[in-house]
């Protein structure tokens, strides 16, 4: 499974509980159409059965299927509060 988190972002999702969702969420044009983005949210899956989990240097995460070998890359960015989870290296799925 090709999947990087960054030093920080590892940090970051430790000190909020371990647990690291990577998942497809749709985004809806305003004229119609819909793409999927890869997005990483450091909580845990609703139904985790559906997701497969890997534990990776002391992060639990759970990458849902469509993702698993799409060399992704998880990265923290923002300051303070406003620190916020990304993913990068995944094209959008239509």
């Amino acid at each position: 499974m090709a999947i990087e988190i960054s030093d920080r972002a590892r940090e970051w999702v430790l000190v909020q509980g371990g647990v690291l969702t990577v998942r497809l969420s749709p985004r809806h044009g305003c004229c119609g159409g819909t793409a999927s983005l890869a997005v990483a949210e450091a909580v845990a899956p609703d139904d985790p059965g559906a997701y497969r989990r890997v534990d990776r240097n002391g992060v639990i995460l759970f990458i849902a299927p469509e993702l698993v070998d799409e060399g992704l890359w998880v990265g923290l960015e923002g300051w303070w509060k406003f620190r916020h989870l990304y993913v990068d290296g995944a094209p959008l799925k239509r």
